[in-house]
């Protein structure tokens, strides 16, 4: 991989070695970098605490032409994720359709067991790509950031041909569901850079309002995160 996971004292982007997954000494959200990993706030309210210490992700891998004994980018993610103590629930294959890549998110972000859906392939400029559009129909509420974050990493591997890739994200029946390209080293980009540092905090923020449904209270907005109004458009391309 390139320096895009090598960060030095300074990376391409600026950050320092401390700041190298998004830390700065203040956050957009104003938390000081202490705060950015005691997941506290000076003012009362733990903005964190929904997180999820583990997750269980179903991984999808979109190709028309692989298997899954031939599935190098669905194995990384099996691998990645398990690594970091999470646990994949379910890996599926399925070809490059539309009716087939929906049916399969949409199945999976609705099992109980299942916190988030991983696909890789299909994002692509062919003819044969159709994994934004056979998810976007899915999303109660897009993730614009992700595509943005990741296209802006990915061009320091390879250049302007970054705008060809339509990495999108989402969330599915209060499911959190990425969707990278096919290629490994995107998939390695994706996950280690991006999904893995935040996927606990997403997933608890998306289903909390189902958590808090089904034990009959109410949300509490007071605990809502400040990023969360307003933030996110109906379109993520």
């Amino acid at each position: 991989m390139s320096d895009a996971h090598d960060h030095g004292e300074e990376d391409a982007h600026g950050h320092s070695e401390e700041d190298a997954h998004g830390h700065s000494e203040e956050d957009a959200h104003g938390h000081s970098e202490e705060d950015a990993h005691d997941h506290g706030h000076t003012d009362g309210h733990d903005h964190h605490h929904h997180d999820a210490d583990t997750v269980a992700i179903g991984v999808v891998t979109v190709s028309s032409s692989r298997s899954l004994d031939d599935d190098p980018s669905g194995e990384y993610l099996v691998s990645a994720f398990e690594e970091a103590g999470h646990e994949v629930a379910v890996r599926e294959l399925v070809p490059d359709e539309y009716d087939s890549v929906q049916g399969t998110v949409d199945r999976l972000a609705r099992r109980k067991d299942t916190d988030a859906v991983v696909t890789t392939g299909g994002t692509g400029v062919t003819p044969d790509d159709v994994t934004p559009e056979a998810v976007k129909g899915l999303f109660s509420k897009t993730l614009p950031g992700f595509g943005e974050l990741f296209r802006r990493l990915s061009h320091e591997e390879i250049g302007t041909r970054t705008i060809g890739s339509r990495a999108t994200a989402g969330v599915v029946s209060a499911t959190p569901v990425f969707c990278l390209p096919g290629s490994e080293n995107a998939v390695r980009l994706g996950a280690d850079e991006i999904i893995l540092p935040e996927i606990g905090h997403l997933v608890g923020l998306a289903g909390r309002g189902v958590e808090d449904e089904e034990g009959g209270g109410e949300s509490d907005d007071a605990d809502a995160d400040p990023g969360d109004a307003d933030a996110t458009p109906d379109d993520a391309e």
